[in-house]
């Protein structure tokens, strides 16, 4: 019988569908690898390009400032000349404004350099934008506009707006926003002082609540931030709305044209600076008696005019001794126009009837409820310390300027000067509002008394700090960043 063949068994067939768990965990493992290679190249190209952008911002950044250097030198000699003759002192004229223009292109080039450099240096750190925002709002506390700035938000941004645009108090009423302390318009620190004198005395609902407040903060910051503060109760009306944490530029300066700084400068008892004298005495319908003291009060008004044609500066002052100079002229100014007005102001307000008082308290204009406006003086908390208006500005310049030596002890002289500064001016702040347009000029004339008191304490501390500097050093401090940093 023959053998049974052996049947061919075939192999089974691979069943259609997914991959067994352990193929589909083999091909992970290759997969992940190759994704993880491709994040760290594309991660380390970025960090090439960035590192090729610092480098390029660092030699930028160089080259402009040797450029800074030559054009401040050249405005100084401009300025030292004195010319013979109308034509040349035309020429010389036009030739400063030439260098002064090229000057401020400049360093609005440089500031925009060094936001790029530091927007390049944050990326990193996925926490660094929350501990900048909290650094920042850190800095808001310990200051004289610190209350303000949580008060009445749509006021502050009314007032905000004010203050960027620039505008003098009677442009705010037209648009019924209080009018605001204007630290800077073009090179005029205080630019509407001369007005301020007056309508603040008679209208001091008319104005911001915090404007001393904020004048303090503005005269300390000036002096070593340069145009507005990072830290500045007015930089924001949102604690957390900085310029570091949107990677946005710093706000330009309100701008000013060359027709409204001669009238600021060489008129300013003009157009909408002017004192509203005329309106008071059809409100009040004086008598002959008054309306002579009155007639002193307008001549007092024009020699109050005439002190601050000299103060007006034509040039930017581009270093911080310059800049704190440029303020005490104008603070000088300010005070001397309070001596010439007051006592003229005493004797025809003292003159007045009740009735004569009450109407003229009346006056003034229509930018909301005075009663919500009216705020005690006390609320500045002007007592409180005021740690980060003396000290912050201290830290920052020596962060960036790595004083040491003879250099150290020159800027811890500068740093108990301005705290004796500051202490002054808290001690200048009335625990109330006073009730009347005399009491309220007095306690100007106290205020500004004290800003130059502060300033007559800095000045040499300042100065010779100053001169202890490297050129590097120098152009450091004189743009220090406008970036609160943690």
């Amino acid at each position: 019988m023959a053998p049974r063949p052996t049947p061919h068994i075939a192999a089974p067939s691979r069943p259609s569908g997914p991959p067994a768990a352990s193929e589909r965990m083999s091909r992970r493992d290759q997969i992940e690898p190759r994704a993880q290679q491709r994040q760290q190249q594309v991660q380390q190209r970025e960090q090439m390009v960035q590192q090729r952008q610092r480098e390029m911002l660092s030699r930028q950044t160089t080259e402009r400032q040797t450029r800074i250097d030559r054009l401040q030198q050249r405005v100084q000699q401009l300025q030292s000349q004195k010319p013979e003759g109308a034509r040349a002192l035309r020429e010389q004229q036009r030739t400063l404004q030439t260098q002064n223009r090229l000057l401020q292109r400049e360093q609005r080039a440089q500031q925009s350099d060094l936001a790029r450099q530091q927007q390049l240096g944050l990326q990193a750190p996925a926490g660094r934008a929350p501990a900048v925002a909290a650094a920042a709002q850190a800095a808001q506390r310990g200051r004289f506009a610190e209350r303000f700035r949580e008060q009445a938000p749509a006021q502050a941004q009314a007032a905000l707006t004010t203050r960027q645009s620039g505008w003098a108090p009677r442009q705010a009423w037209r648009h019924r926003h209080p009018a605001v302390f204007v630290p800077w318009l073009g090179p005029v620190f205080w630019p509407y002082a001369y007005s301020d004198i007056f309508n603040y005395t008679f209208w001091s609902y008319a104005y911001e609540p915090g404007y001393w407040a904020y004048a303090y903060d503005d005269f300390v910051d000036t002096v070593f931030w340069g145009g507005d503060s990072p830290y500045s109760a007015y930089a924001s009306t949102n604690p957390y709305d900085y310029p570091q944490a949107r990677g946005d530029r710093a706000r330009p300066r309100a701008s000013v044209s060359r027709q409204t700084l001669q009238q600021l400068c060489g008129a300013p008892d003009k157009g909408v600076t002017a004192w509203p004298l005329a309106d008071i005495a059809r409100a009040v319908q004086p008598t002959p008696e008054q309306r002579a003291l009155l007639d002193e009060l307008k001549i007092a008004a024009a020699n109050a005019a005439g002190v601050f044609k000299d103060s007006c500066a034509e040039t930017y002052a581009l270093t911080p001794p310059g800049r704190l100079r440029a303020m005490m002229n104008r603070i000088s100014a300010t005070l001397e126009a309070v001596k010439i007005v007051r006592p003229a102001l005493e004797n025809f307000y003292n003159s007045l009837s009740d009735e004569q008082q009450a109407r003229f308290s009346a006056l003034g204009p229509n930018v909301g409820e005075r009663s919500t406006q009216q705020r005690e003086a006390s609320a500045e908390g002007c007592g409180d310390p005021k740690f980060s208006l003396t000290q912050l500005p201290i830290q920052r310049v020596e962060a960036v300027l790595h004083p040491a030596g003879k250099q150290k002890e020159a800027l811890d002289r500068l740093s108990e000067a301005t705290a004796k500064g500051v202490a002054g001016l808290q001690a200048a702040c009335p625990n109330d509002v006073p009730l009347t347009p005399v009491g309220r000029l007095e306690a100007m004339q106290h205020r500004l008394e004290a800003m130059l008191t502060a300033a007559k304490l800095v000045e040499p501390a300042l100065d010779e700090f100053y001169a202890t500097l490297s050129s590097e050093q120098k152009a450091r401090f004189n743009t220090l960043q406008q970036v609160a940093s943690p």
